[in-house]
């Protein structure tokens, strides 16, 4: 049994099972993140939100066609330039949106969870619809040479880059805006965050510390598994350009190429269930959604479903204390504007 012939039936059933598992986690989440009142206000899920929407286009469009050419033999991309080129574009847009929402939730919560109310008033809804819309026309802009220099190759009509000065581009893009960066800015904020955390005495009496831990860690640990190993492979085949090899070492390199980016759509479809696993509020949410709209729901429901999850009543009291000559839709109020008492955003980074 060769190599090439493992890493088709890798392609096609580990492929098949990533794609399918992806549109379903990624799915679920943008049902969640738009449907739900509390998370549409909160800039960390609206991040995650639009982060589902581009990880469900890249599975979409790239790992559907990539099985459908691998077990038939018919590849598009080989036969139509405009799709060669198409496809070009909105993989290095999609995977790019996707990172930079990441980082930009890893952020948002690292802002939200300040000790700095300077800090924390950068944690805002409408912030977070300005940084997505800049960001996705810097990202669209940036994928319009994918455009210009993607060609049908006439030697092995396969689409390629026939550019020298871009193909080295894509190659340092492909490891610094897809690997490097993501990963370093998602470590940083992210120890930076739960720094926070364990300082601020209100996030911890509303037991915000081991939720956002658990799941900024294993964030952090899904990328660090999905997308280094992707990283690595581009710095070696950099390095490589240029060298002679023979056969069986391009046989062996195509089988590894296969098997990490294989592992790389992990990044792309596991969000869901990352999220799944380690918020007992995100769980809770969604057998919730099986029963009730959240929109139908009232003031006192609400905030009764979110001091069963969060035991925000202890800061209640504790405001309560403090502000006797307030009422209850004050505490409330007060409790929804500021940032650091926003308990939603605490469950999903």
């Amino acid at each position: 049994m060769s190599l090439s012939y493992i890493g088709t039936q890798l392609t096609i059933y580990v492929g098949s099972t990533i794609l399918i598992a992806g549109i379903l986690g990624n799915g679920i989440n943008i049902f969640i993140f738009s449907s739900v009142r509390t998370y549409r206000n909160t800039p960390s899920t609206f991040y995650f939100l639009v982060g589902s929407i581009h990880n469900l286009l890249y599975l979409a469009i790239n790992l559907t066609f990539r099985i459908v050419s691998v077990g038939s033999g018919f590849d598009l991309t080989r036969t139509s330039l405009a799709w060669c080129r198409a496809r070009s574009f909105f993989l290095s847009t999609c995977s790019a949106i996707s990172f930079t929402c990441s980082c930009l939730a890893t952020i948002d919560q690292f802002l939200a969870t300040s000790q700095s109310a300077h800090l924390r008033r950068y944690s805002k809804i409408e912030l977070a619809y300005r940084i997505v819309l800049v960001t996705m026309v810097v990202w669209y802009l940036q994928g319009i040479p994918w455009i210009l220099y993607q060609n049908i190759s006439p030697i092995s009509t396969t689409c390629a880059r026939t550019n020298a000065i871009y193909a080295i581009y894509v190659s340092v893009y492909l490891l610094l805006v897809l690997c490097v960066i993501p990963v370093v800015v998602m470590i940083g904020f992210g120890f930076l965050t739960y720094r926070n955390i364990r300082l601020t005495i209100a996030l911890a009496e509303l037991r915000a510390d081991r939720q956002l831990a658990k799941m900024t860690l294993i964030q952090v640990v899904l990328v660090i598994i999905s997308i280094i190993p992707y990283g690595i492979n581009n710095a070696y085949g950099l390095i490589t350009t240029g060298m002679t090899k023979d056969a069986n070492r391009i046989l062996i390199e195509s089988f590894v190429s296969t098997i990490v980016s294989l592992i790389s759509y992990l990044y792309y479809m596991g969000g869901f269930y990352m999220f799944l696993i380690s918020s007992s509020r995100f769980r809770h949410v969604m057998s919730f959604n099986n029963h009730y709209s959240n929109e139908t729901l009232t003031q006192q429901e609400r905030g009764t479903q979110r001091r069963r999850a969060t035991a925000s009543a202890l800061l209640y009291n504790s405001l309560s204390n403090s502000d006797d000559d307030l009422s209850e839709s004050q505490h409330s109020n007060r409790i929804n504007k500021d940032p650091v008492y926003q308990d939603d955003s605490f469950f999903f980074y």
